[in-house]
C-alpha cells in the first residue's frame, strides 16, 4: 500500500539493517535491564508494549520478512490478512484489540503474576503489531487500489482507543493496577504518578507513531507525482 515501493528498491544491506534493528529492539524488551523494570514501573511496562508494536514489528516487516511470516501462518489467517479492505479491518481489530484486552485490569494482573502469561502478553503485542502494520507496509495485496487510500483513516482510527485508554490512565485519579502499587517503585514516583506518566507516554508516542505516517501518506497521495498517467490515445478521443 503506502510503503510497498520502499522495500523492493532497497539494497539488501538496508533490509538487513532493518531486520537487525528490529531484533535489537526485541532484545531490549525481553533481555535487557528494561525487562526487569516493567514489574516495578507501569511506565516501563508501557515502553515495552510500545516498542514491540510500533518499532520492532514495523522494522521486521520493513526488512522484507513479510512473505516469510505469511508463509508460516495458518492458511486461513494468511487469507484473512492478504487482500483488500476486509483484510485491513481484520488487522486493525487484531492490533487495537491486543492493546485494549491487555489493559483490562484482570488481564494485566494475570500477565504480571504469571511468567507464562507474561510471555504470552509480550508475544501477543508483537504479533498484534505485525498484523496491524501489515496493510500499512504493503505486506498484503499491494495491487488492490481499494486499500491505498485507506491508510490515513486506518491509522487515525487506531489512535482513538489508545487516546481513550491513555486519558483514563492519566486522569482517573486512582491506581488502576494494584500489582504496580505493591511493588517497590524506583525514581521516587508514587504509583499514581507512575500511572499518569504511562498514560501521557502512550498518548504522545501513539500520536507520533500513527499520525505522522498518516500525514506522510496523505501528502504523497495528493502530490502530482501520485496522479495516474493519462493514456495519450484515450486523451485524443
Amino acid at each position: 500500500m503506502a510503503f510497498e515501493r520502499l522495500r523492493p528498491g532497497w539494497p539488501s544491506s538496508r533490509r538487513l539493517a532493518a531486520f537487525v534493528a528490529g531484533m535489537a529492539v526485541l532484545w531490549v524488551v525481553v533481555g535487557s535491564p528494561l525487562s526487569t523494570l516493567d514489574h516495578a514501573l507501569l511506565t516501563f511496562h508501557m515502553v515495552q508494549h510500545l516498542l514491540l508494536m510500533t518499532v520492532a514489528a514495523p522494522l521486521i516487516l520493513w526488512s522484507g520478512s513479510g512473505d516469510t511470516i505469511r508463509n508460516s501462518m495458518p492458511i486461513e489467517l494468511a487469507r484473512r490478512v492478504a487482500y483488500g479492505v476486509p483484510g485491513s479491518v481484520f488487522c486493525w481489530i487484531a492490533g487495537t484489540g491486543v492493546v485494549v484486552v491487555w489493559h483490562v485490569p484482570a488481564a494485566h494482573q494475570l500477565g504480571m503474576c504469571s511468567p507464562s502469561w507474561h510471555a504470552i502478553e509480550q508475544a501477543s503485542f508483537f504479533a498484534g503489531g505485525l498484523l496491524f502494520w501489515w496493510p500499512v507496509m504493503g505486506s498484503g495485496d499491494s495491487s488492490d487500489p481499494s486499500t491505498r487510500g485507506f491508510v490515513p483513516l486506518y491509522l487515525f482510527l487506531a489512535t482513538l482507543p489508545c487516546d481513550a485508554l491513555s486519558a483514563f490512565l492519566a486522569f482517573c485519579g486512582r491506581v488502576v493496577y494494584p500489582s504496580h502499587h505493591s511493588a517497590s517503585v524506583p525514581f521516587s514516583l508514587s504509583p499514581l504518578q507512575d500511572q499518569e506518566c504511562a498514560g501521557a507516554l502512550m498518548w504522545f508516542w501513539v500520536t507520533i507513531a500513527y499520525l505522522v505516517p498518516a500525514i506522510v501518506v496523505t501528502v504523497r497521495m495528493l502530490s502530482p507525482s501520485a496522479a495516474p498517467a493519462i493514456d495519450p490515445g484515450r486523451a485524443s478521443l
